[in-house]
């Protein structure tokens, strides 16, 4: 089924991994997939490693799931450290292994670097890759990054949008937004992209917190605002079973809020884990096969 069809028949589920390092790792994912799957989610994406580190490995993963569950699987694809024939060699070989939807990236600057340079041969900007995928591999669905408080290296949220417009000119299908903590960064955002004429579906990015120094880590990364109530009820409760529990109970009132507001769907950064998406999916109702 293509993106489009998707999104037209429901609020559709989603959830993100990452190839583990380890067959340690390895075995655990798949028992945390289990877990994941009970809730009928309607695609499985998966990241890579910095540079292209572990593709090889992202296709295995995903090609497990899709032959395991028999549901469309999605790969994650940037321009870093690739030529557009390096890039074009990657997107045969997963159309070559069944993956149904890439979400097409840029990528950060390399570790070291504080800015993305174009690898000789290859792109600069993550609207071209879209362009390629939709002149080429008209069969793939294309999801993009969108970022509700802005890419922290765009001047404004303003630019922010024009260079989303861009990618979804180029052919992107849906948008998946960086994770973000506070809905109205989400609705005022959706509010902007439909007055820059961009209407095809946004899915919020919702990353459960079960630890305050993790979260303070990843989201000093992206740029993610932490509600300060939100960060001191976490700093009063350091025990990691409390932060759980806390994480857990803001991430089901934040989800439901965004369900009430008839989002098309929902993304979930899993972090190779279930237990905290688990009860959230339990909490919403999600427990049978989507309709």
């Amino acid at each position: 089924m293509s993106l489009s069809q998707l999104f037209e028949k429901k609020q559709v589920t989603s959830y993100e991994l990452f190839p583990p390092k380890t067959p340690a790792g390895e075995k655990s994912l798949r028992r945390h997939v289990e877990q994941l799957m009970q809730f009928s989610p309607d695609f499985i994406t998966c990241t890579y490693g910095a540079g292209g580190s572990t593709q090889g490995k992202t296709l295995d993963i995903i090609e497990d799931v899709k032959n395991l569950y028999n549901i469309p699987v999605a790969s994650h694809l940037t321009l870093v450290g690739s030529s557009v024939d390096d890039l074009r060699a990657y997107l045969e070989q997963a159309r070559a292994r069944s993956v149904d939807y890439i979400v097409a990236l840029r990528g950060d600057p390399p570790q070291g670097e504080t800015e993305f340079q174009a690898t000789e041969g290859g792109y600069q900007y993550a609207n071209e890759l879209v362009e390629l995928i939709n002149n080429e591999f008209k069969d793939l669905g294309v999801l993009v990054a969108g970022y509700p408080e802005k890419h922290r290296e765009a001047p404004s949220l303003d630019v922010d949008l024009d260079n989303l417009k861009r990618k979804v000119d180029a052919g992107a299908h849906a948008i998946v937004t960086q994770l973000f903590y506070n809905n109205e960064d989400f609705f005022r955002f959706r509010d902007l992209c439909e007055q820059k004429g961009i209407n095809i579906p946004i899915v919020p990015g919702l990353l459960p917190v079960t630890s305050l120094k993790q979260i303070q880590r990843i989201s000093s990364l992206c740029g993610a605002k932490l509600p300060m109530p939100f960060v001191q009820e976490l700093e009063a409760n350091p025990e990691p079973d409390d932060q759980f529990k806390i994480g857990v109970a803001q991430a089901i009132e934040q989800t439901q809020e965004l369900i009430d507001a008839e989002v098309a769907g929902l993304h979930f950064y899993v972090l190779n884990k279930s237990d905290a998406t688990v009860e959230i999916m339990t909490a919403i109702n999600r427990t049978s096969p989507s309709d």
